[in-house]
């Protein structure tokens, strides 16, 4: 235990008045418990510009690290022998076109010969056959057109996503062709963000334990985010989604959580904390933390003054700390009052003379946990 000040009763025993300590009155409210998760940032969606025909790249049209529109003509591809397959699917549209004139026309001519039975059936027959074999064979030209068309289009390389565009990853000049494995650049949609953070198969468990798992919508899932500079990120973000599975090797599960990233200040790969809300804890009490002092053996206590103002040493069990106070679940009771100021007039079982100031009361309002911390052991 504390080492008990001798001057407080030395001073009562000499008639003196007891000595002035500031207190405050302890009232029990219900407190979110968080927990913080490293992650790292996450485009919201990410396409790779990549070539679908083969050719030399004549023109790059944008600027890099700026933003594009889908649809947008990033890099053009020499046309020539594009432009040639569709003059030359063209000209077989219009072979099969004359084809098939030729083709009805004789059916026709069958036709009236049959009608004056000068002609033979077999003739109208194969008439009609050729008449559908014509027609047909421009269908099918019709659509080796239309390949080549599109085949021509694609020598326009555009922009599939409206995002943020990278680096040009190919230069003018450069040979390119449908099946290689380098994208020419790379376009991130970064309106908004993802944060992927993991965290481990227990507190999983405690978490959807304590119903927050199924409680999609509630704004217990809102989530604040840390910046690597130590600055927090001025959006809330909520969770979205978690892995339905455990890693084997790490034993940890990965979560989702969403962010408005209306100024671009999030990046893909950056670093980044994020502060989930684990458990919410009913009658836990928020004592600040200058009215918390430990024994020998580490375990924290707080000086409480009783109705004789008498003092009294009053184990805690922590939680863990909320900015400047701690969240404690055991060792106090409504109404308590704990020697905030003048802990070295506060020795146990020593007598003072309370004073709290005017809204000194700690029933304050509610608020979400802040960063865990490392609860303090307790015994």
């Amino acid at each position: 235990m504390l080492a008990v000040a001798a001057f407080p009763l030395a001073a009562q025993q000499q008639g003196r008045p007891p000595p002035a300590v500031t207190v405050q009155t302890m009232q029990p409210q219900t407190v979110t418990l968080t927990t913080t998760l490293p992650g790292r940032v996450v485009a919201a969606a990410m396409a790779e510009v990549r070539p679908q025909v083969a050719g030399i790249v004549t023109d790059r049209l944008f600027q890099e690290g700026g933003r594009v529109e889908a649809g947008d003509v990033l890099y053009t591809i020499d046309p020539a022998s594009y432009a040639a397959a569709v003059a030359q699917a063209e000209a077989a549209v219009a072979q099969a076109q004359a084809q098939l004139n030729a083709a009805q026309k004789e059916e026709v001519r069958q036709q009236e010969l049959a009608s004056r039975n000068v002609s033979s059936t077999a003739a109208l027959d194969q008439a009609v056959a050729a008449r559908d074999t014509a027609a047909a064979g421009l269908q099918a030209a019709h659509a080796q057109l239309n390949a080549a068309e599109i085949e021509l289009d694609r020598t326009n390389i555009r922009a599939r996503l409206s995002g943020e565009i990278g680096r040009s990853l190919t230069s003018q000049g450069a040979l390119v062709t449908a099946s290689q494995a380098n994208p020419m650049a790379v376009i991130r949609n970064i309106d908004s963000v993802y944060v992927d953070v993991t965290q481990s198969a227990a507190e999983i468990i405690e978490w959807r334990r304590g119903n927050l798992g199924e409680r999609m919508g509630d704004a217990m899932l809102e989530v604040s985010l840390t910046l690597a500079d130590g600055s927090v990120y001025d959006q809330k973000g909520r969770l979205t989604a978690a892995e339905p599975d455990v890693n084997e090797q790490t034993g940890v599960v990965v979560l989702r959580m969403s962010f408005d990233n209306p100024d671009k200040l999030l990046l893909p790969g950056m670093y980044v904390q994020v502060e989930m809300p684990t458990r919410a804890v009913e009658g836990a009490f928020l004592v600040p933390q200058e009215a918390v002092t430990r024994n020998r053996r580490g375990q924290p206590l707080a000086m409480v003054v009783g109705p004789d103002n008498v003092v009294e040493a009053r184990p805690l069990t922590v939680l863990q700390d909320r900015g400047a106070e701690w969240v404690v679940s055991d060792g106090l009771a409504e109404g308590d009052r704990i020697v905030v100021a003048g802990l070295q007039q506060a020795s146990p079982g020593a007598t003072v003379t309370p004073d709290e100031p005017a809204g000194g009361d700690a029933a304050a309002q509610e608020q979400p946990a802040a960063s865990d911390a490392a609860a303090a052991p307790s015994e």
